[in-house]
């Protein structure tokens, strides 16, 4: 734009100058020698073959193959692919994911859908799983790997790239089921690489691991509550099914059977399991460990099919926790309400078989079943955990005390503070000073009593 400027007010350079004027008029210092004025003029004639040489030939503007050359996309060469291999791992690793989470709900729907009314997020799923007989006839395995089976698409909810969700609800004891399934992240392989490496050098970084993690939530005699009655026929069919035997309440404890690689890492994670204490149990594999609140309650809740089950899910089985406290430390009074619940994490096998682990997963299932039944724990065993809870309730209690205590004196100092000078304001420069004196001979004297006191 610039050089367009110059050549429209100061002409072309090129062209050639007036001719210098002769006559009186002429200025004799302006006149030029004649050899002198011969040599610019053959430097640019000599100029003009080689810049029209390189010059670019005017072409019409669809013509962009005659303006331009391979040379000028060298930088888009490399670009172009580098990005479309990008897009390309990124739709293979999202589709592997989907199709895992996908295979994992094929194995899994069959036992599901026999436990619960509803599967998903859709109501009922698009082929109902054989009845629980049924299942029990042909076996888990079979009914799993059928070929008609149709897992819907409101059976899976893709939270995000790298962790799916269900969920069912519609059961005897339990009020719902949350099942979240985490996977690796195939669509970046440098960050996967990142979280491989960083875990091998820093214990605080967990290694990455795809896995499933369910969580049962008991009723705990609050069906009334939670189960939406429209009639009240339907209201007090369910209050006669939660008298007497019927009654799904428990008493609240710890229980836990844990993976030794995994024993760590929980009790300084989880609240609830540092109320526990760690034995080891000759019953199970040397890798699994019993983090239990009582022995009584480890003897009555580590049953022959549950050591079996787990022993069958081997390395992939991570943790199951019977549990009434939260995960996190309270530090209000009213996070110490109890909600009792199940948890299980298992590994997903690398072998994309669910034989091993739809045992221990089945007994999950039904584990609370045997928790509402059998969680009546002798006097003394419940004063025990009671007073466990009410230990921690107490501190809460205290620190919030102490806290109210410290914004009390920090509103009185205040209050002093603000008389004090409104006092100072009313005075005097002489009153100021006597007043001033007297509060320095009154802190003298408070001091030298609380050093007679200290002697």
């Amino acid at each position: 734009m610039s050089g367009l400027l110059q050549n429209i007010f100061k002409g072309d350079p090129n062209a050639p100058s007036a001719a210098p004027s002769s006559g009186d008029d002429a200025d004799p210092a302006s006149a030029s020698t004649p050899g002198a004025a011969g040599t610019p003029q053959s430097a640019t004639r000599g100029a003009l073959p080689a810049a029209a040489d390189h010059a670019r030939p005017y072409t019409a503007w669809y013509r962009v193959w005659e303006r331009h050359s391979r040379q000028d996309f060298v930088q888009e060469a490399f670009v172009i692919p580098f990005i479309a291999c990008l897009l390309l791992l990124h739709v293979w690793g999202m589709g592997k994911n989907r199709r895992k989470a996908k295979k994992w709900a094929q194995a899994h729907l069959p036992i599901l859908q026999s436990e619960f009314a509803v599967v998903g997020y859709g109501g009922v799923g698009a082929r109902r799983a054989p009845s629980a007989d049924n299942v029990q006839a042909e076996g888990l395995p079979a009914a799993a790997a059928s070929a008609d089976l149709v897992v819907p698409e409101s059976v899976l909810k893709e939270k995000t790239g790298t962790e799916f969700a269900t969920y069912a609800t519609g059961r005897q004891n339990v009020a719902f089921l949350d099942v979240s399934i985490k996977l690796f992240r195939w669509y970046n392989p440098l960050y996967m690489l990142g979280d491989s490496v960083i875990s091998m050098f820093l214990d605080s970084w967990p290694v990455p691991v795809e896995r499933v993690q369910c969580t049962a939530y008991a009723f705990d005699g609050k069906e009334r509550d939670l189960v939406p009655a429209p009639s009240a026929v339907e209201k007090e069919l369910i209050e006669q099914r939660t008298k007497g035997a019927n009654n799904s309440s428990y008493d609240g404890f710890v229980f836990a059977v844990v993976h030794k690689n995994c024993m760590r890492r929980l009790r300084e994670d989880r609240y609830d399991i540092s109320l526990t204490f760690t034995k080891d149990n000759p019953k199970l594999p040397e890798w699994a460990t019993v983090m239990s609140e009582s022995a009584e309650i480890t003897e009555l809740m580590l049953t022959a099919d549950l050591i079996k089950a787990i022993e069958e899910a081997g390395e992939d089985f991570e943790y199951l926790i019977i549990t009434d406290q939260p995960l996190d430390k309270p530090t209000k009074i009213d996070e110490t309400t109890p909600g009792k619940r199940i948890n299980l994490s298992l590994c997903l096998p690398k072998s994309n078989s669910y034989s091993s682990t739809l045992p221990i997963f089945t007994y999950f299932l039904r584990l609370t079943d045997r928790v509402v039944s059998t969680a009546h724990f002798r006097a003394e065993v419940v004063r025990k955990l009671r007073n466990t809870r009410d230990e921690e309730v107490r501190k809460l209690r205290r620190a919030h005390d102490e806290e109210k205590n410290e914004e009390r004196k920090a509103l009185v100092e205040k209050t002093k503070k603000e008389e004090r000078d409104r006092l100072l304001r009313g005075m005097s420069a002489e009153e100021q000073r006597k007043y001033l004196e007297k509060e320095r001979e009154r802190e003298t004297r408070r001091g030298m009593k609380k050093s007679v006191k200290r002697g």
